[in-house]
């Protein structure tokens, strides 16, 4: 990578401002988009470390907030919107069809990697977006929490699972029986739920890496990273 641009961005989504963070490496390969859970931003400090290495690797990198500000003062109350997963993919959407218009993202390839209850909004996003969405990461997610869209998710979609994380396996392990594309379940060892062992979050980020870089550079090569999205 010989540089990498970043640009505070704004996403219309639907009348309401999202706020992100937009990273474009020089020479660039595709982007992926973050989609974090359980009331978290993009000042997640572990989705933050993934979308360094990605850079690295010269993937470009989307952190953006799924909620207004106004949303997540009252979310911190509530709860009421980080379990709201179609609110969540809704967002998603827009923001994938944001970077399908933006002239620094138009035509690239685009990945999704999602945490938490964000990894449930990532798979619905692909399956509504098939054609756009080449590639998905779940790290720690809830990919069961996306229902009935399971079931017409083509994308390659590999899930990462701490292996202390004990009521999630299995969770993973189901969904991924009902996913329609390649798909991959890894356990990390000794790890739980945020990947705060010594060294986890670096598999996580190598793991996450090495799927993207593969299928989308494949797209890229191939010439179809851009066009339709639905």
């Amino acid at each position: 990578m010989d540089r990498c641009l970043t640009s505070d961005i704004v996403i219309d989504s639907r009348g309401i401002a999202l706020e992100g963070l937009l990273a474009v490496p020089e020479p660039v390969i595709g982007i992926v988009a973050f989609a974090h859970g359980s009331g978290s931003s993009q000042f997640s400090r572990r989705n933050q470390q993934v979308a360094r290495a990605l850079n690295a690797a010269g993937l470009a990198t989307l952190l953006f907030d799924l909620l207004s500000p106004g949303e997540s003062r009252r979310d911190e109350q509530t709860a009421e919107f980080r379990f709201d997963i179609g609110l969540l993919a809704e967002r998603l959407t827009d923001a994938v069809d944001w970077i399908g218009q933006d002239e620094r993202t138009r035509g690239l390839p685009i990945g999704l990697f999602g945490a938490s209850t964000g990894a449930a909004a990532a798979l619905i996003t692909a399956a509504g977006r098939p054609l756009a969405v080449k590639a998905v990461v779940s790290r720690g997610g809830r990919p069961d929490l996306a229902g009935e869209a399971l079931a017409t998710v083509r994308a390659p979609t590999l899930l990462i699972v701490g292996g202390r994380d004990t009521q999630v396996i299995e969770l993973n392990r189901s969904a991924a029986r009902q996913l329609q594309g390649e798909r991959q379940v890894v356990i990390v060892p000794e790890a739980t739920h945020l990947f705060e062992e010594p060294g986890k979050l670096e598999e996580v980020s190598w793991l996450a890496t090495d799927w993207f870089r593969t299928h989308l550079g494949a797209a890229a090569e191939q010439g179809t990273g851009g066009g339709p999205r639905w």
